[in-house]
This record gives structure tokens, C-alpha cells and sequence, in this order.
């Protein structure tokens, strides 16, 4: 499913960067969580979509890192709404949850929607003072 994704991320302009695995083989996803997230808390990347069998594991490793706001979605409203009410800076997706044609859908919904700011803006900042 990766692959697909990072296409079509591509084919609407982003820059795609795969930090893997590079194999099918059982890896250890805090590492990749941690990874990608890392790349999005420095500004390397703008946006992080990280994949795990349900996206839950995944998306706990990379919410420990300070500044990333990650949400697992397997619908398109939820991937919207945490991009306009959350800010959110990355997505989770389940591989073994979603397939790959509503995957692609969520990601497409999450990486065209925009902060609407206003009242969710000091919501945003609460959860920012929470990692202090």
C-alpha cells in the first residue's frame, strides 16, 4: 500500500520520502513511527503518513515526539477534521483497516484540507503546552 500512497502524494506535487521498511518481513514500528516523525517535528518534511497494521501503534510512537500531532483515520471526515481542527502534521493509516483505494481517498482529504485557526488555534496550543 505504501508505494501506492507515496504515488499518488507525488502526482499532487508533494515530495514523497520513504523511510520504510524496506522489507515485508515484521519490523518494529515505534522505530518507524519515531523516523518519520522526527523528519516532520524538524521540518525536513511538511507532512508525515505513517502505516501500520491498524495505525495505532504506529501513531502512538510518533505522538511521543514533541510536536507531532498524528491521528489514525479510516474515514475521509476524520481526515479532514484533523487537519482543520487539530492541525494535525501527520496521518496514520491501517494497512490490515483500510483499503487501498479509501486509503489513498484519506490521504487526499487529509493533505487538501487546511487549519482553520480561529477557536481551534488555542485548543492546538493547550496540546503543545501538554508535552512541557
Amino acid at each position: 500500500m505504501g508505494e501506492g500512497l507515496a504515488g499518488a502524494v507525488a502526482a499532487q506535487g508533494w515530495t514523497a520520502v520513504d523511510i520504510g521498511p524496506a522489507t515485508a518481513e515484521s519490523t518494529h514500528y515505534p522505530a518507524h513511527g519515531e523516523a518519520a516523525a522526527r523528519r516532520v517535528a524538524s521540518g525536513d518534511c511538511r507532512f508525515g503518513i505513517i502505516l501500520c497494521g491498524t495505525g495505532q501503534g504506529i501513531m502512538m510512537a510518533a505522538n511521543k515526539i514533541r510536536g507531532i500531532r498524528c491521528g489514525v483515520c479510516a474515514d475521509t471526515f476524520s481526515a479532514r477534521m484533523i487537519r482543520q481542527h487539530n492541525d494535525a502534521n501527520m496521518l496514520s493509516l491501517g494497512a490490515r483497516v483500510v483499503g487501498e483505494g479509501l486509503a489513498l481517498d484519506i490521504v487526499d482529504a487529509f493533505l487538501n484540507a487546511g487549519f482553520e485557526g480561529g477557536r481551534h488555534a488555542a485548543r492546538v496550543a493547550m496540546l503543545g503546552a501538554l508535552e512541557d
